[in-house]
C-alpha cells in the first residue's frame, strides 16, 4: 500500500511561494499604475504621436524703393498617396487618372505609376502643383475617380523679376536661392537665412494606422517665429540696366565673365552688383546639374590679379610717405633690370618715355615708373616692401570687406615679413601682379581714396523688418583730406591726359576719374605643370568715380579673359574696353538712381596738393 504524497510542510511552502509571487506582481503593478504612470503614459503617447515642424513663412526681399519684389514665397502643393490602402487593381486606375490630370509625359507617367503600385503607406507622386491643378484633384476626389491621395501645402521660393539676360532672374548673384529644404544658398538668402527663414512651428498630432497625422488631433506646441522682410540698397531699374550692359559686353568681347559693382563711396550702399553669366534662381536645380560654377559670385567670391589699377595703391604709399610728389620726375626707361640683373620688368610697349612726372607715370600706366617709385619707398627692399604691404592691408586687401553676401573671400596678399620679397616681387606688386583681390575690395579701397580716407563697409541691405541699418566704417583717417583731394585729382588726370581715355571715358557735364588695369593671367597647368602666362588672354579692369561736382558713385569693372580684336606691342583693343563699359554704367548711374546729396565738405576733383612731396628738382635722377 502506497504512502500519501502530500504533506503539510510542502503545502505551506507552496502557499508562501504563491504569496510572494502575487505580492511581487502587486508591487510591480502598483509601481506601473502609480509611480511610473506619468512616464509610461508619455511613452505610449509618444509612440502614437507625430511631431511635425512646419517651416515659418519666409520673409520677402525688396529693392531699395520697397515696392519692387525681388524674392517671395508662394504656396504650391505636394501630391502624396497611401498605396497600401488601395486594392491592387484600384492602384492602376487611380494612377492613370492622375497621369491624365497632371498631363504627364511618358517618362514621368511611368515613374508615377511605379510609385503608386507599391505597398508603401506613403509616397510622393508630384511636387510644385499650382492651385488650378490642385482644384482638379479635389474634384476627382469628390467624384470618387481617385482615392487615398492627399494635397499637402508646399511653400516655394520664387524670383519674379527677369534679369538682363532674359534666361536669368534679376540680381541672381545678390539674392542666391532657397533649396527644397528651405535653406538659403548663396547671396542674401544664405547670409540672412536665420532672419528670412524665421523659426518653424511645432505641431503634435496622433498617428493613424498608416503613420499619418490625424488632423483633428493636431495641437500647436510652439508657434515659431515668422521670417522678416528685407529691403536691399539695390535699385531694381538700374540693376536691370547694369545686367544688360554686362551681357552686351560679355557677348561682344567673348569673355569668360564680366562683372561690375556700383556703390556710394560715403555710405557703402551698393546700388547694383552683377556678373555675366548669371542664372535663373527659379530653376536652380537645372543650374546645379549643368553649370554649378555659375552660382559663385565673381564680385565677392573670386580673386584675380588686378593689374595697373593697383598703381593707385603705390601712389598712396608714395605720396603719403612723401617719397615723391605728383610732379616729381621719374625715369621711364622702358625696361628695368632687378635683382642684380637676374630679373626685369618692362613697360607694356617696351618703349622709354624718358623723364616724366609721377602723375603721368600713373596716367600712362608705366610699369617701370611704378616699380622705380616702389623701390624708393624704403632704404632697403625689405623696408620698401613693408611700406607697400602695409598700405595694401590698411586699405582692406587680404581681409573681408564685411559685405552682407555669403561666400566672400579675403584675397591673397603675401606678407614680406613671412617670405621676404625680392626686388621683382616689389616691382610686380607696384602694378598689381603677384596679388589677388576681388572687385568689391577694389571698389571699397577706391572709395576710401576719394571720400576723405574712410574705409567703409559695403552692404546690400538697408532695412531688416522695420529696422534701418546704419553705415559702418572699418577704419578712419587712411589718408588726409588733402591727400584724398590729390588722389581725386590724380584719377581725373588719368582720364584727361591720355587721349584714348579722354575720348572714351569722360561723361560731359560730370566729374569723372579712374584707372585702368590689364593683367596677365597665370596658368599653373601650362609647360607640363611648370606654369606660364596665358597667350593673349588678360584680365581687364577699370575702377573710377563719377559725380556732378565731386565723386558720388564708385564703379569697379572686371572683364575676364576677353578675346582682343587688336593685339600689338603696347596696344590691346577689345570691342568693348573696360573704361567704355565704365562710362556706360556711370552714365546710367547718374541718370537712373535717386542719389543722396554727397557730403559738402568733401574735396573737389581736380584740386592737387603739390606740397605733399619733394619738388621735381630734389628727386630727379635719384630713382633706382
Amino acid at each position: 500500500m502506497l504512502g500519501r504524497t502530500d504533506s503539510r510542510r510542502r503545502l505551506l511552502l507552496l502557499l508562501v511561494g504563491l504569496t510572494v509571487v502575487a505580492g511581487s506582481l502587486l508591487v510591480r503593478l502598483a509601481q506601473w499604475q502609480v509611480v511610473e504612470q506619468a512616464s509610461l503614459a508619455a511613452l505610449a503617447r509618444e509612440q502614437t504621436t507625430l511631431r511635425t515642424e512646419v517651416p515659418a513663412r519666409r520673409g520677402s526681399i525688396y529693392d531699395r524703393s520697397g515696392t519692387v519684389l525681388l524674392a517671395t514665397t508662394i504656396d504650391r502643393y505636394r501630391l502624396a498617396a497611401a498605396p497600401d490602402q488601395l486594392p491592387v487593381t484600384r492602384r492602376l486606375q487611380v494612377g492613370e487618372e492622375l497621369v491624365r490630370i497632371l498631363d504627364l509625359d511618358e517618362e514621368a507617367a511611368a515613374t508615377l505609376l511605379e510609385r503608386i503600385r507599391t505597398d508603401r503607406p506613403y509616397v510622393v507622386l508630384a511636387r510644385d502643383l499650382e492651385e488650378e491643378v490642385a482644384d482638379q484633384i479635389r474634384r476627382a476626389l469628390a467624384q470618387g475617380t481617385i482615392a487615398q491621395v492627399t494635397l499637402e501645402p508646399e511653400p516655394i521660393r520664387v524670383y519674379p523679376q527677369v534679369g538682363g539676360d532674359p534666361s536669368t532672374t534679376l540680381a541672381s548673384h545678390i539674392l542666391g536661392f532657397v533649396n527644397r529644404e528651405g535653406m538659403g544658398q548663396y547671396g542674401v538668402e544664405r547670409y540672412y537665412q536665420d532672419l528670412l527663414g524665421g523659426e518653424p512651428k511645432t505641431v503634435l498630432a496622433q498617428r493613424d494606422v498608416s503613420g499619418r497625422a490625424i488632423p483633428e488631433t493636431a495641437q500647436i506646441v510652439d508657434p515659431g517665429v515668422p521670417g522678416v522682410d528685407v529691403r536691399l540698397t539695390i535699385d531694381a531699374g538700374f540693376q536691370l540696366a547694369l545686367e544688360q550692359e554686362l551681357l552686351a559686353t560679355y557677348l561682344a568681347d567673348s569673355a569668360v565673365s564680366v562683372s561690375a559693382v556700383v556703390m556710394n563711396p560715403y555710405t557703402g550702399e551698393v546700388y547694383a552688383l552683377a556678373s555675366e553669366p548669371a542664372y535663373d534662381a527659379n530653376d536652380y536645380r537645372e543650374v546645379a546639374a549643368t553649370a554649378p560654377e555659375t552660382f559663385v559670385d565673381p564680385v565677392v567670391s573670386k580673386v584675380y590679379e588686378p593689374g595697373s589699377v593697383f598703381k593707385m595703391l603705390t601712389a598712396v604709399a608714395a605720396l603719403q610717405t612723401e617719397t615723391v610728389g605728383l610732379r616729381t620726375k621719374i625715369n621711364d626707361s622702358g625696361t628695368l633690370k632687378l635683382d642684380g640683373g637676374k630679373t626685369q620688368v618692362d613697360d607694356a610697349d617696351r618703349r622709354a618715355m624718358g623723364w616724366i612726372t609721377f602723375e603721368d607715370v600713373v596716367a600712362w600706366s608705366r610699369n617701370v615708373g611704378a616699380a622705380r617709385v616702389a623701390l624708393r619707398l624704403g632704404e632697403t627692399t625689405a623696408a620698401a616692401a613693408a611700406t607697400l604691404h602695409d598700405t595694401w592691408r590698411r586699405f582692406g586687401f587680404g581681409a573681408l570687406t564685411g559685405i552682407d553676401l555669403a561666400g566672400e573671400v579675403g584675397g591673397l596678399v603675401r606678407d614680406p615679413t613671412v617670405v621676404p620679397w625680392r626686388q621683382i616681387d616689389l616691382a610686380n606688386g607696384s602694378f598689381g601682379q603677384g596679388v589677388a583681390v576681388t572687385p568689391i575690395q577694389l571698389a571699397t579701397a577706391y572709395a576710401a581714396m576719394v571720400n576723405g580716407g574712410r574705409l567703409i563697409q559695403p552692404h546690400v541691405t538697408s532695412v531688416i523688418g522695420d529696422q534701418a541699418l546704419a553705415p559702418a566704417a572699418r577704419a578712419e583717417g587712411l589718408v588726409s583730406p588733402a591727400l584724398s583731394s590729390s588722389l581725386v585729382g590724380l584719377l581725373r588726370h588719368v582720364v584727361t591726359e591720355v587721349p584714348t581715355y579722354r575720348d572714351r571715358t569722360l561723361v560731359p557735364g560730370y566729374a569723372v576719374g579712374g584707372k585702368t588695369g590689364t593683367a596677365q593671367i597665370w596658368d599653373a597647368t601650362l609647360n607640363e605643370g611648370r606654369g606660364g602666362w596665358k597667350t593673349n588672354k588678360f584680365n581687364y579692369s577699370f575702377v573710377g568715380y563719377i559725380g556732378r561736382t565731386i565723386p558720388e558713385v564708385v564703379v569697379a569693372v572686371r572683364i575676364e579673359e576677353a578675346k582682343p580684336s587688336v593685339v600689338r606691342v603696347g596696344r590691346i583693343e577689345l570691342p568693348v574696353m573696360s573704361f567704355e563699359l565704365f562710362r556706360r554704367i556711370a552714365t546710367s548711374a547718374m541718370t537712373m538712381i535717386d542719389l543722396p546729396e554727397p557730403p559738402a565738405a568733401e574735396p573737389a576733383p581736380g584740386k592737387v596738393d603739390e606740397g605733399l612731396a619733394p619738388s621735381p628738382e630734389s628727386s630727379s635722377g635719384a630713382a633706382p
